[in-house]
């Protein structure tokens, strides 16, 4: 187990030299890092490295959905990505804007909105992010799609009193990371394909956000796992979210690893131990721990690949679902069986 100290009051990720701050290493519970030293970086050193996004994955009885607004300095990197679970047909559009051009990403969690503007073949793809009465609205629209749908924060919580993992990951003085992963959203909303409409039922589908605010290595590779839903008989259901990650926090002392229970973060403070067999990526995957011990069964895989001079990713995301059990900060096991989301591998230069 690792000595992660948790963060109880508000902190500036950067110095005003733009390395590190020291006090600010660590996790909480709430948005406590103010990260607006990021995109004001002092220049030549950390121009290049720095690195925001807002993702957010949203997974319905029908579609898994994929959103995707970023910035990593010399280029936005957006996507809307959607898979019908049944026809098992995607609709993926894809934009790589250089230099960032018309992105708008707030410097801090909740400080304001996020958006992107490209065009692609046949159109525009248009992606908006804003913090709403209740939740977060997250509208899009391109070629064949578009989306309007409420990432709501249950119990009528603010965004200042909702609990979600958020953690300092850092590599050294120039070179940490800022995450917020919020994994049990229950959403609502309607989705549209090729004209015809498709309802985002509330109760039924969950919204998980990946926000990132830091200064990168040039290359770099994850796991990340998350699943959201209800677990238990109905009457002692327990809203649950599940937030696993790997690899690119080994060795800083920081974990990404929590599990979110009836609105409570557990933290996880250890390295995980993932088992799986890159090439056969359809086969189950295995993620064990003091804590943890959890099985992700996979039925979609979907992959991507980008080799644009500097920059050049490969993903393989996969859809799935969890079962085992991850254990709270009392000691007990909460079962995870049957839980929606995806396990991923991904190694990035950038």
């Amino acid at each position: 187990m690792l000595p992660e100290r948790q963060l109880t009051g508000p902190v500036s990720l950067c110095l005003p030299n733009g390395r590190l701050n020291p006090d600010a290493v660590g996790w909480a519970r709430t948005p406590l890092v103010n990260t607006d030293g990021v995109a004001r970086g002092p220049r030549p050193y950390a121009w290049g490295r720095n690195k925001r996004w807002e993702y957010w994955g949203i997974t319905t009885p029908t579609h898994l959905i994929g959103l995707t607004v970023s910035s990593i300095d010399y280029a936005g990197v957006h996507e809307l990505w959607v898979f019908d679970r049944d026809s098992r047909k995607e609709v993926a559009v894809n934009a790589v804007v250089p230099l960032a051009r018309d992105v708008v990403l707030p410097g801090t969690l909740g400080a304001g909105p996020a958006s992107a503007r490209a065009k692609v073949p046949l159109g525009e793809l248009r992606i908006d992010i804003d913090e709403v009465a209740g939740g977060t609205r997250l509208t899009a629209s391109a070629p064949r799609v578009s989306l309007d749908i409420v990432a709501t924060r249950p119990d009528g919580r603010t965004l200042a009193d909702h609990e979600a993992m958020g953690v300092v990951v850092p590599w050294s003085r120039r070179l940490f990371q800022y995450t917020v992963k919020d994994v049990d959203r229950p959403a609502m909303g309607t989705l549209t394909i090729d004209g015809v409409e498709h309802g985002v039922p509330a109760g039924e589908s969950w919204a998980v956000l990946d926000h990132g605010r830091g200064r990168w290595p040039y290359s770099v590779a994850w796991n990340w796992g998350a699943a959201s839903g209800f677990v238990g008989w109905v009457g002692e259901q327990r809203r649950v979210g599940v937030q696993l990650g790997a690899k690119w926090t080994d060795g800083t002392g920081s974990t990404e690893n929590a599990i979110t229970v009836d609105g409570r973060v557990h933290k996880i403070s250890e390295e995980l131990v993932w088992e799986y067999r890159p090439g056969e990526w359809m086969t189950p995957w295995h993620i064990k721990g003091e804590r943890v011990d959890a099985t992700f069964t996979p039925f979609h895989l979907k992959q991507s690949s980008t080799q644009l001079g500097v920059i050049a990713s490969s993903t393989r995301q996969c859809f799935g679902h969890y079962s085992g059990w991850i254990a709270t900060d009392d000691g007990a096991g909460q079962r995870i069986d049957g839980l929606l989301g995806w396990a991923e591998d991904v190694h990035n230069r950038w």
